[in-house]
């Protein structure tokens, strides 16, 4: 994904079950500068047609509606837009779903009372074509696979992995950004933004949320591991 064209606004839909969530994120980001709310979207059923007919940068999504839940219009939205990303909207960090939604193509999650800048944060990142990846994010992951029998799925493509790229794919997925990545290898900030771009190349993962999910299934990185 290439992102919104340089100058051209960033196309977003909101997709919540609740009126006044969509009205308050609408409110937020009608003031904000290179933001544009294109569609709003009750269920997920009701995205997929908005998605199709707008085709946004960015969709918030909340997981829990009826006709058709948010995880589910995930992953129809991440298997046939490519252009366009989703942020998970939760009502709380624990939610039980959000990893499944990780799963399925999002690119992180967003907590629904989170600070207006954070939500402005989460769209630019998103659309840029990073993940919205915090350390919070990182923690529930593990704690998902900790909880999960032991086993791994065989990724092939991690043995093309350089060992260079194996060591910056190891602290992505330990949620370290890539400012962090550099100081810890002692190297340019620069070089590990090349270096990410070829990992999600070569495991052929949009974003640094599918490259953390690859890496503990393929069990590159075990929970409470270093």
């Amino acid at each position: 994904m290439t992102g919104p064209a340089i100058g051209a606004p960033i196309r977003v839909v909101i997709v919540d079950d609740q009126t006044l969530v969509r009205t308050g994120f609408r409110m937020i980001l009608a003031t904000e500068p290179g933001i544009e709310v294109v569609g709003e979207s009750a269920n997920g059923a009701e995205a997929l047609d908005e998605v199709a007919r707008s085709s946004p940068d960015v969709v918030l999504m909340d997981i829990r509606m009826p006709a058709m839940d948010g995880l589910e219009a995930t992953r129809r939205i991440a298997a046939s837009h490519l252009g366009t990303r989703v942020v998970i909207l939760t009502t709380y960090d624990l939610d039980e779903y959000v990893f499944d939604a990780l799963r399925a193509g999002a690119s992180g999650f967003l907590l629904k009372d989170a600070p207006p800048d954070q939500l402005v944060t989460a769209i630019r990142v998103a659309a840029g074509g990073d993940a919205l990846l915090s350390p919070s994010v990182t923690r529930r992951l593990v704690e998902e696979f900790a909880r999960r029998p032991a086993g791994t799925r065989p990724v092939p493509a991690v043995q093309e992995l350089t060992a260079r790229e194996l060591e910056v794919l190891k602290l992505i997925a330990r949620g370290q950004s890539n400012a962090e990545i550099a100081e810890s290898l002692v190297i340019g900030e620069a070089t590990v933004k090349t270096h990410v771009a070829r990992i999600l190349d070569k495991l052929d993962c949009r974003d640094r949320v599918q490259a953390v999910v690859l890496a503990y299934e393929s069990g590159l990185v075990q929970p409470g591991g270093r």
